[in-house]
Parts: structure tokens; sequence; C-alpha cells
């Protein structure tokens, strides 16, 4: 008799959430990438009690019609590739098409959707990867995915989930990044009814900064831009006096993904070189443009990584870049003498 068996697909779809869906925050990241791929201008997230409770993502974005919002908790199911050659020109945020079906199947979800020119809306309530109800709704243009009770029917994963704080701040930071890369679109997180995020429309970047990180962070920044055939570069890297203890306000996006990616991290502390003491990390905020079939974002199940096709080439701009715009300030370099800092005159 055969061994090998295919799994059924609420099963399926709970071993990929294991991957896709952390924690709370994981959620409010994979919604949010459908929101502003869905071509939003304002995006509203709702939180109670760390995401354990409720998550709620609003959005006026393009929304969907009927036949689309059937398919949305299907696995695999996405509007954004079409072949295998698309993994290669990749422009938008999400495009493997199993979060929303992850998502249902460790959690409660509706999803209530309208395009702009329909009559009416549609909404959707799945219960644990089981759609429960589906219905016309009087809706406005847009999408509304509510995520309720996450982990309850995976007791092991929820008993690990962090204290309500501690989650929420995970989610803090998941915005933030969004927030960060994408200025011109309106931002608003509220967590048990109070505000904690209310970002504007159409900001500039160093007015997104101030906002989020202060005045002492966004004036004492320095504007990085860098152009070639091959890869656009720009953003701000912090002057060094305002240099931190950990990695925390170092920013990295990748054709406006928020990623991790060591040769860009190397090349921008390289760049700071002297001007740094032992165990102070730069504070920056950098863009890296280039075509998408010389980046594989394929590469990590919640995208947080991506591959260079050619590293050398992003390490030596970036490098060159970061040098150049701390030259232009005549910068004293600084030594470390004995755990004394000394400025070199």
């Amino acid at each position: 008799m055969p061994q090998i068996k295919i799994l059924p697909t609420n099963l399926a779809n709970k071993i990929a959430a294991g991957e896709v869906v952390e924690r709370p925050s994981s959620v409010v990241k994979e919604l949010v990438e459908n929101a502003l791929d869905a071509k939003s201008r304002n995006i509203a997230i709702e939180i109670e009690d760390g995401g354990r409770k409720m998550i709620r993502v609003a959005d006026d974005g393009v929304g969907m019609d009927s036949e689309d919002a059937k398919l949305a908790f299907a696995r695999h199911a996405t509007s954004k590739i079409t072949e295998a050659s698309d993994l290669f020109a990749i422009n938008t945020l999400g495009f493997r098409g199993e979060a929303l079906a992850s998502i249902a199947s460790v959690a409660k979800v509706s999803l209530s959707t309208k395009l702009a020119d329909s009559i009416s809306g549609t909404k959707i309530v799945a219960d644990y990867g089981k759609v429960k109800s589906f219905e016309d709704a009087g809706l406005a243009a847009g999408t509304i995915v509510e995520v309720g009770d996450i982990f309850y029917n995976v007791p092991a994963r929820k008993k690990y989930l962090k204290a309500k704080n501690t989650e929420f701040g995970h989610i803090v930071s998941a915005v933030t990044d969004h927030a960060l890369s994408h200025p011109f679109i309106g931002f608003k997180l509220s967590h048990n009814k109070k505000i904690v995020l209310n970002l504007p429309r159409k900001q500039k970047f160093l007015q997104r900064v101030e906002n989020i990180f202060g005045k002492d962070v966004s004036g004492s920044l320095l504007e990085i831009r860098h152009e070639s055939p091959y890869i656009r570069i720009f953003g701000y890297i912090g002057k060094p006096e305002i240099a931190r203890n950990s990695r925390d306000h170092q920013f990295i996006f990748v054709n406006k993904r928020k990623v991790q990616n060591s040769t860009v991290s190397h090349a921008v502390v390289e760049g700071f070189a002297t001007f740094l003491q032992k165990n102070q990390y730069p504070v920056f905020f950098l863009f890296v443009e280039l075509n998408p079939d010389l980046v594989d974002v394929n590469v990590h199940p919640q995208k947080r990584e991506v591959r260079f096709l050619n590293q050398n080439m992003v390490h030596s701009a970036v490098l060159n870049s970061v040098r150049k715009v701390l030259s232009k300030e005549k910068l004293a370099p600084r030594i470390d003498l004995g755990g004394r800092e000394h400025v070199a005159a």
C-alpha cells in the first residue's frame, strides 16, 4: 500500500502558516502589503490586545469583485504572477498567493471588499480554513480584512506568543517599515482604541521620519544619491553623532521592500569606518532600486531577504556613495583610546 499521501488542503495551509504567520505582526505585514499592492491611498490598522484578539486592516484600494474574492482564500491564488519567468520581474510586495489562506487556517477571518464601480460588495467569513458564509454587502470601495483569535486552533503556537505590549511592538515595527517606504500613503495605527501612529498622505520623507523618530533624528541626516545604468541609490545616512548602540535604526529598502541584506549593511558600515567607535552603529534609511531581474526576492518565506545577481556591484555603489557624502561633511575621524573617545584634529 502506498505510504505517500497528498495532504488535505487545510493541513497544507496550516503547515504553510508555520512559515508565513509567525506572530500577529506577520499577519499585519501580509495584509498591509496586499493593501499597498491594491494601490491604496490610506490604510488603517486596528489592533486589540497586541493582535491576539483582533487585527483589522482597512484600505481604500481597488478592491475585488465577487469572483476574485472567492479565490482569495485559495492557496497560491494570486493576480501578481502567472508563469515562472514572472518571478524574475516582480514589481509587487506580494506574489505567492498564500498569505490569506495561511492566515485563515490559524484564525477566524472576514474579508469585505468592493470595486469602485460595483453596485455592491462581497463579504466572506472563514473559520480556521473553512468558508462559513459568502454574501453581498453594502460597502465603500476598497477592502477590509479582520482577523480574530489567532492561533486558537494551534495552542502550542499561541502559548509562545509574548506579552501583548511586546507583540504590539512588533506590529509597530512592521507598520513603520511600510510607512517609511511609502511616505505618500496615509497610515493610521491604533491599539485598544488608542491611536499610536497617524501619518498623513503625501508626506516628504524627512517629515515622515520626524513623525516617527523625532526631530533629533530627522534633523541629523545627510542625503545620499547615486545613479548608474544598473542601480539607483537614494535616502539618508545619519551623522556620526546620532549613531546607536544597536541596529534598530537601520533600514534597507530594495525596490520599496524592507529587507535585511548583509551586502548593503556591510557597505554602509565600511563607509563609516573611522567615523564611529567600536560597537556603534550608523543610522540610515537606504533605498536601492534596480531592475527586478537583477534581484531575487523569492528566497525567504516572509520575503525578508533578497539576493543580488551582482553583489559586488551593489556593495561598491553603496560604499562609494556613503564615503562621498561623509567626505563632503569634512568630519574628523574618531579614535578609540582604551575606551576613551578621541576626535582626530
